[in-house]
C-alpha cells in the first residue's frame, strides 16, 4: 500500500508545483504513521493526431461550427488531461464516527493554440501549455448528522454529459464557492470573478482576452443554485433547478475616456434561472444500461448564458437596454434530449438532440453596441441534432458511426448548416461491450458539408483555415481515456 501512496503523491508534486513540495511531505509521512488516512488516484484524458488532406495539414481543425464548440461531434477535438487525487480521512473515533472526509484536488493541462502535447512545453512562449486546477476542495460527509454534506472550494459540480458532444447541460455549476448537500437537496453559491486587463476600475471592468471583446456580464457575480431530486419510482428521478444571480455595482470612480458616446460602466444586475430534468434510467423492455434524459431550463436577465458550447448560466448572452444600462428583458430556453438503448450485447443507439435560444436586452436582434463602442450579436439560435451506433464487432473491436446536423443563426443573419458523419473503428482493450469502454484506440475518419452560408462566412474553425469550401474533410488516429 506505501508504493501506490509514494506514485500517488509523486504525481500531485509534478502538477502542483513547489508550493505544495513542503504540504506534500507531510502528507506522506503522516500516511506512513496512521490509519486514519487513505488515497485515491483518477485521470481523464484524450491525445492523437489529426490531419486535413484539403491543405495537407498535419494539425486538424474542427468541423463543427463556429461557438458551438463539440456540439456536433467531438472527433476532432484536440489534445487535453486531467489528473486528480484524492485524499479521505477519518475521524479520530472511526469507525464509532461515520463522518468522510475528502481533500480532491484535480489538474488540467491543454494548449491554448492547439498545438500536439509532444510539440509543446510550458517553458515554449509560442506553445501555451496550459495548466489549471479546476478542482481544490474539501468535503465533509455525513457531518454533524446524517446525511448532511458540505464543501468549500473549486469544484465541477455539475450533472450528467452528452459525451458524444462533450456537453455539460442543464446544471453546470461548477467554480469556487461553498454548497451543502441534504439528502435529496442541494444548495450552492458559487463567486465569479474575472481577471482586469484594462486597469479601469477592478475588478468589475472585463476584457475577454480570447475574444476581444468586453463584456458587462462578466464582472464579479454570486451564483447561488438550489436543485431537489424527487424519485418518482425506481430509476426515475425528476431534478428540479432555481438559480438567483447578484451583480453588484461598479465603483463610482469616473472614468478616463475621451468619448461620452462610448459605454465603460454598468450599474449592478440580477437574473435567475428555473429548470426541470427528467431521468428514465432503466426502460422497461430494453437491455440494461438504456436511459433517456430530457431537460428544460429557461434564465432571465443576466442569468441568460449558455453558449459557446458550455451551458453555463453565469456567462450571459447579447448587449444591455441602452436606456436602462440592464439586462432585465434577456432570456434564454435550454432543451435538451439524450438517449442511450442498448440491443443486447450486439450493438447500441446513442443520440442526443440540443436547442439553444438566447436573447439580450437591446432592443434589436442584430448587433448592439456594448462597452467600449464593441458590438455583440444580441439574438441567436442553434439547434443540433446527433446519433451514434455502434456495432461491437468482437469483445475488443467496435465500428462507431455518427451523423450530426447543426444551424445556427445570429442576429439577423442568415442560417449556417453543417452535417457531419464520421466513421469511427475502434479498439477497445478492455473488452466491455458498452459506448462506455475505456480506453478507446479510434482511426477517425470524418466529412461535413456546409451549406451556403457557412460556406461563404467561413463559419467553422476548419473553413476559418482553408478558405471557403463547400466539404470539409478530417483524419485523425486518437486515443481517449478515464479511470475515475
Amino acid at each position: 500500500m506505501k508504493a501506490k501512496y509514494l506514485i500517488g503523491l509523486l504525481i500531485l508534486l509534478i502538477f502542483s508545483g513547489p508550493l505544495l513540495i513542503a504540504q506534500t511531505s507531510i502528507a506522506y509521512q503522516r500516511f506512513l504513521e496512521t490509519d486514519h488516512l487513505d488515497f485515491g488516484l483518477g485521470s481523464y484524458g484524450r491525445i492523437g493526431v489529426g490531419w486535413m488532406p484539403t491543405i495537407e495539414s498535419t494539425e486538424g481543425r474542427r468541423l463543427n461550427l463556429n461557438s458551438m464548440g463539440s456540439i456536433g461531434g467531438r472527433m476532432e477535438e484536440q489534445d487535453y488531461m486531467e489528473l486528480g487525487v484524492a485524499f479521505y480521512i477519518k475521524p479520530e473515533n472511526y469507525p464509532k464516527d461515520s463522518t468522510e472526509i475528502v481533500v480532491q484536488i484535480r489538474s488540467a493541462l491543454y494548449s491554448n493554440n492547439l498545438q500536439y502535447f509532444g510539440n509543446s512545453s510550458t517553458g515554449d512562449a509560442f506553445s501555451s501549455l496550459t495548466l489549471a486546477f479546476p478542482e481544490i476542495f474539501i468535503e465533509a460527509r455525513h457531518v454533524l448528522v446524517p446525511n448532511l454534506n458540505v464543501w468549500v472550494g473549486s469544484r465541477l459540480y455539475r450533472g450528467g454529459d452528452v459525451h458524444m458532444a462533450d456537453y455539460f447541460y442543464f446544471n453546470d455549476h461548477s467554480g469556487q464557492g461553498f454548497g451543502a448537500e441534504y439528502k435529496n437537496s442541494r444548495v450552492s453559491a458559487i463567486f465569479v470573478s474575472s481577471s482586469d486587463t484594462t486597469s479601469t476600475v477592478p475588478p468589475y471592468f472585463f476584457l475577454n482576452i480570447k475574444s476581444g471583446t468586453p463584456g458587462l456580464e462578466l464582472r464579479q457575480r454570486i451564483v447561488t443554485a438550489f436543485e431537489h431530486d424527487f424519485h418518482l419510482k425506481e430509476n426515475d428521478l425528476l431534478t428540479v433547478l432555481g438559480e438567483w444571480h447578484h451583480m453588484g455595482d461598479p465603483s463610482d470612480e469616473e472614468l478616463d475616456i475621451n468619448d461620452p458616446d462610448i459605454i465603460a460602466s454598468y450599474p449592478g444586475d440580477d437574473g435567475w434561472v428555473l429548470g426541470v430534468k427528467h431521468q428514465w434510467n432503466e426502460i422497461a423492455g430494453l437491455s440494461a444500461g438504456s436511459f433517456n434524459h430530457l431537460a428544460l431550463r429557461y434564465g432571465s436577465g443576466i442569468a441568460n448564458g449558455g453558449d459557446g458550447g458550455n451551458s453555463r448560466t453565469w456567462n450571459t448572452f447579447g448587449a444591455a437596454n441602452l436606456d436602462t444600462y440592464e439586462f432585465k428583458d434577456a432570456y434564454s430556453w435550454h432543451i435538451v434530449d439524450h438517449f442511450l438503448v442498448n440491443f443486447g450485447e450486439s450493438w447500441s443507439l446513442n443520440a442526443y438532440g440540443v436547442l439553444n435560444r438566447s436573447k439580450g436586452a437591446a432592443r434589436t436582434n442584430g448587433l448592439a453596441e456594448t462597452y467600449l463602442g464593441r458590438e455583440v450579436y444580441n439574438s441567436k439560435t442553434d439547434w443540433t441534432l446527433g446519433v451514434k451506433a455502434v456495432k461491437y464487432l468482437t469483445d475488443q473491436l467496435h465500428l462507431q458511426a455518427e451523423l450530426h446536423h447543426s444551424e445556427r443563426k445570429d442576429g439577423n443573419e442568415p442560417w449556417y448548416a453543417m452535417t457531419k458523419l464520421s466513421l469511427v473503428p475502434t479498439l477497445a482493450p478492455t473488452g466491455a461491450r458498452s459506448v462506455w469502454a475505456r480506453p478507446h484506440l479510434r482511426f477517425v475518419a470524418s466529412a461535413a458539408r456546409y451549406n451556403d452560408a457557412a460556406m461563404n462566412a467561413r463559419y467553422s474553425p476548419y473553413l476559418q483555415l482553408v478558405g471557403s469550401d463547400r466539404w470539409g474533410y478530417y483524419f485523425g488516429v486518437k486515443a481517449e481515456w478515464w479511470t475515475w
